[in-house]
Parts: C-alpha cells; sequence; structure tokens
C-alpha cells in the first residue's frame, strides 16, 4: 500500500474514529512498508493502556491492537470487554485461536457472522481453527461449504492448501494451490510461508530464501517464515541478517524458545568468522556507544534521572526506550526532547538496540513444565492489582506475570507514582502464588 509511509498510525490507535478492516489493514500495511512504524504501535498501545477511562470502542481497538503485537492474552482480556460487536467477536475469535483455545474460539467466529461480521473471513477462520485442533477433516468439511467468489482468494486457497499437506494429500496439489494462491495476492503471508516451504523441502533453497523474505516482510510477523528464513541466512554464513530474524520474532515473543535459542547460536556462530571491514564498522559503533553521558551537557533533572536508572553511556541509551524512560520519576517531555536531541547528534536513536535486552535474565521457558510456563503466561490482569500498581505495570510494559517476574523491586520503585506501599502489595500476590521478584 502506498500510503503505508504517510499513514498516521498513533492517531488511528490513540484518537476515536472509524476502526474497522480497512483501518487494520491500513496498520498493517504501513508497518509492513516502514518497520519503525512497529515501534510507534507499540508504544501507542502502551499509552492508549495508560487512559483512566476506556470506553468499550476504545477496548475493541486496543484488544485488536494487542492482537497485532501478539499479545493475545491482553487482546482477549481487553475484546471480552468490548462492545460485543462484529469486530470485537472475530478479533477475539483470532486470539483465541493463536492461544489454542479452539471450542472458544469456534464460538466467537459464530459470534462474529450472527453479529454481521463477512461470512466467508468467519467460515475461513472456524476452518483454520478446526485444523489447528487437529480436525483437518472437518476444516475440509468447512471449506467444501464455500463457494463463490471466495473460492479464488488468497485466504481460501492456502487454506485449503494448508488442510490438503494436513491430510497427507497430494504434494502436487498442495503446490498448486499455493502457486494460485499467491498469483491471486503475491504478499500473502501465509500463501509465501507455505509455498516457501514446499520449495525448501525440494532443496530450492535460492526460491525458497526469495519467498520467505517476502513472507517476512509481512506484519504480523509470519514467525515460521521468520525463523526459517533465519537459518537459510546462517546456512550462507550470512549471521547478521540470520540474527535481525530472530529479533523481530523476539520483537513480538520476547520468550520464543525457538528464536531464543536460534539467536544465541548464531551469535556464537558469528564470532567464529573474522570480517575485517564488518569488525572496523563494529569498533566505530562501540567506540561511539561507550560515550559517557556525562560528556554533553544535561539539565539537572535529566542527568540525575539518568543517573537514577543507571543510565552511564550513549550505548546504555540506545537500549532504552522512549517509553522507559518517560517511566522514570521527574523524567517529563522536556527532558526526553533533550535526550533526543543528544543522541540524535550522534547519528543515534532511543531504543535502537532494545531488541539485545529481549533475552530473559530469569527464566528458560524450555526447561519449565506446561503448568509452570502456563503460570507465567498468565495476564497480569489476574493479580488484580490496584489501580496505582497496575498503572505502573502498563507503563513498564509488563503484560504478564512471567514479565513481572524478570523485574526486581529497585525496577518497579523507579516507575512514577509507585512506592514502597504499591511494590509490598505486589510482593503480596506474588507471595499467594508462590512467586517473588528477581533477586528476592
Amino acid at each position: 500500500m502506498a500510503q503505508g509511509v504517510d499513514f498516521d498510525v498513533k492517531h488511528v490507535v490513540l484518537f476515536n474514529g472509524s476502526f474497522g478492516p480497512r483501518e487494520i489493514d491500513q496498520l498493517q500495511a504501513a508497518i509492513a512498508t516502514d518497520y519503525s512504524h512497529y515501534r510507534t504501535l507499540r508504544d501507542a498501545v502502551s499509552e492508549l493502556q495508560s487512559k483512566d477511562e476506556q470506553s468499550p470502542a476504545s477496548m475493541v481497538r486496543l484488544g485488536v491492537c494487542q492482537y497485532l503485537l501478539g499479545r493475545y492474552y491482553a487482546a482477549i482480556d481487553s475484546l471480552k470487554q468490548g462492545d460485543g460487536g462484529a469486530l470485537a467477536h472475530f478479533y477475539l475469535a483470532r486470539s483465541l485461536t493463536a492461544r489454542h483455545e479452539f471450542d472458544e474460539a469456534l464460538a466467537a467466529y459464530q459470534a462474529a457472522e450472527k453479529a454481521g461480521y463477512d461470512s466467508d473471513a468467519c467460515a475461513l477462520g472456524r476452518a483454520s481453527a478446526q485444523r489447528h485442533a487437529g480436525d483437518p477433516e472437518a476444516a475440509l468439511g468447512t471449506l467444501d461449504h464455500l463457494s463463490g467468489a471466495v473460492e479464488q482468494t488468497a485466504e481460501y486457497l492456502t487454506e485449503r492448501a494448508t488442510t490438503v499437506a494436513a491430510l497427507g494429500g497430494n504434494p502436487n496439489e498442495v503446490v498448486a494451490l499455493y502457486e494460485r494462491a499467491v498469483e491471486a495476492d503475491r504478499d500473502h503471508a501465509g500463501a509465501l510461508f507455505g509455498l516457501a516451504v514446499e520449495n525448501d523441502r525440494r532443496g530450492n533453497d535460492d526460491t525458497a530464501l526469495e519467498l520467505y523474505k517476502r513472507a517476512a516482510n509481512r506484519f504480523p510477523a509470519h514467525v515460521g517464515s521468520l525463523l526459517n528464513l533465519g537459518l537459510l541466512y546462517e546456512d550462507r554464513g550470512q549471521y547478521d541478517r540470520a540474527a535481525q530474524c530472530y529479533r523481530r520474532v523476539l520483537d513480538a515473543y520476547p520468550d520464543h524458545p525457538r528464536a531464543m535459542l536460534f539467536l544465541k547460536d548464531t551469535e556464537a556462530s558469528s564470532d567464529q568468522y573474522y570480517d575485517e571491514d564488518a569488525q572496523k564498522r563494529r569498533d566505530r559503533i562501540s567506540q561511539v556507544l561507550s560515550v559517557p553521558v556525562t560528556d554533553f551537557e544535561l539539565s539537572v533533572r535529566s542527568r540525575n534521572c539518568l543517573q537514577k536508572m543507571g543510565i552511564m553511556t550513549l550505548g546504555d541509551l540506545c537500549r532504552c526506550t522512549e517509553q522507559e524512560l518517560l517511566a522514570s520519576k521527574n523524567f517529563g517531555e522536556t527532558s526526553l526532547v533533550e535526550i533526543k536531541e543528544m543522541v540524535a547528534s550522534k547519528g543515534l536513536r532511543l531504543g535502537q538496540f532494545a531488541p539485545e535486552r529481549h533475552v530473559p535474565e530469569v527464566f528458560e521457558p524450555e526447561a519449565l513444565s506446561e503448568d509452570e510456563q502456563a503460570v507465567l503466561n498468565r495476564p497480569i490482569s489476574e493479580l488484580n492489582l490496584s489501580v496505582r500498581a497496575r498503572k505502573c505495570m502498563i507503563r513498564l510494559g509488563i503484560n504478564t506475570i512471567g514479565e513481572l517476574l524478570r523485574r526486581t523491586g529497585d525496577d518497579l520503585l523507579e516507575c512514577k507514582n509507585f512506592g514502597v506501599t504499591s511494590l509490598n502489595e505486589v510482593r503480596e500476590k506474588l507471595s499467594l502464588q508462590g512467586l517473588k521478584l528477581r533477586g528476592e
């Protein structure tokens, strides 16, 4: 979509107005065109969450955006508080499918159709839920009941190809369906991924690489495409590109076990090869990032805030987002502008290296039982925190109990309006679950 660069992501998320399939498509296209819009969406969602009062319509808007960011638990919670309209039911169904709650997803798709959402889209959603639930026969039956123009759409052809493959059908038929889907929509992430996998299996690495790249350029990120693309880059010794793929997965899913493992492996592999020019570039960047913030003329307030947050160098700042700075006590918009200008003077920007911090400090999800992982993935809302404590969680971008457990007490106390009373409340709520903050 040509308008992706000029599309105002923040305005669509935060301000009342039309919000439906058209605006959602525009959001996705804007981020696919310029991935920097992802950060804008993420920050706008945090700002929308922090508002004191939410209307049913704004909860739908919030829930859809949380779905796009991969925050499915939060999306489910928000959409259930929405206006009960067709859009709310449809994206609730999608979020439930992503969380493998298939029976509820099927009911939500039926509710969406009853409320007036496109019946073909709902039927395709039901087929996807049935297939993911391990019942491809039912999925094929749902698809067989569809007729007309929908049969020529990329979504239908992709779902049919994936279902036929799940049933162990003719591989040539599967490939033909994926090819027709790509012809119908050359940017359909699912169709591109499916066709890439088929080429990958047949050893057509160059073709698979190009298809994975096209699928990975869409938004929301197609996780399978990013992971497989990263592996192909690793095979070619392009470790920096592989790492970028894994970090994009971690942008949306910070605890994704395969992405964390692959990133760790590719970083280890890249250390085994020496590229003199690349090393010189890294050395120059490293030199700039190591410049102390005390070398710059800053206001007393800004300097004190950075010191309290343990930010000593430009590199520390580049690993910190605008929202994290604004969450610090006594740090306002004036200080933010001052800091951004300082960082920009060195050709850098806030949050530039934030993905480097995605690897969790405590928990290894693959080492935990399913029950333990389920506890960590539960939404923070289940702790029933007070308004003040809950707003701190929103400012810090904490959506799950697992994310909270990676924070120390000092981390939380750095948040505006969060004091010892709120900290003790959080500790008490966690103790009821047999849990503690990091370092306690």
